[in-house]
């Protein structure tokens, strides 16, 4: 059974990004980005994938699982299909239709899309951002790992790993690294 992976990078104090959904302050290392696209080459989108020379077949997931505040991202700068190595979902109550056939929009029944996607023979799924759809996954036991880049900075406030109340929940290192720009990533089974 693939596992959902809520693979995401944060600050030290658990923001995934500003509250205008900007990203400033996360390391753009490109030994870092070396590194990282080594290990977990799927989780770049195709633009930068190309512009990266990264070729290497996807070693963690063939699905992704975005917000629509995440997909927006790209879609400001007119990239409607930024994953096309993978098979993609977007999640929002509010898109009428997707701007891209590549990309599945969901409106409603998410919780359902994941238990059947989880009951497929797939390499896995990467939650890729979106607190309020990580924090409905969470509460229906749906997310299997985090995978957190933490990078060595203070955010100060933004927007949280999770939008909502989640409960307590014990992990379980299952690895750990520290890149020599002071980025730690840490991956987490869920007990």
């Amino acid at each position: 059974m693939p596992e959902v992976t809520y693979f995401v990078a944060c600050s030290v104090d658990g923001y995934i990004a500003h509250i205008d959904g900007s990203h400033n302050g996360f390391s753009q290392d490109g030994k870092y980005f070396a590194n990282l696209s080594a290990s977990f080459p799927e989780t770049f989108p195709s633009q930068l994938r190309e512009v990266m020379g990264i070729h290497a077949q996807n070693k963690w997931f063939d699905v992704v699982l975005m917000g629509r505040k995440t997909y927006e991202l790209g879609l400001k700068n007119g990239i409607t299909n930024p994953y096309s190595h993978m098979k993609q979902y977007v999640f929002s109550r509010t898109m009428l239709q997707s701007p891209d056939d590549n990309v599945e929009l969901v409106s409603e029944n998410a919780v359902e899309l994941v238990k059947s996607l989880k009951s497929e023979t797939l390499k896995g799924i990467w939650l890729c951002g979106g607190a309020d759809l990580a924090t409905t996954l969470f509460a229906h036991k749906l997310i299997d790992q985090l995978i957190l880049k933490i990078n060595p900075f203070l955010m100060g406030s933004g927007i949280s790993l999770f939008s909502g109340v989640i409960g307590q929940t014990a992990l379980e290192l299952a690895n750990s690294n520290i890149y020599e720009n002071g980025v730690v990533l840490l991956h987490y089974r869920v007990k």
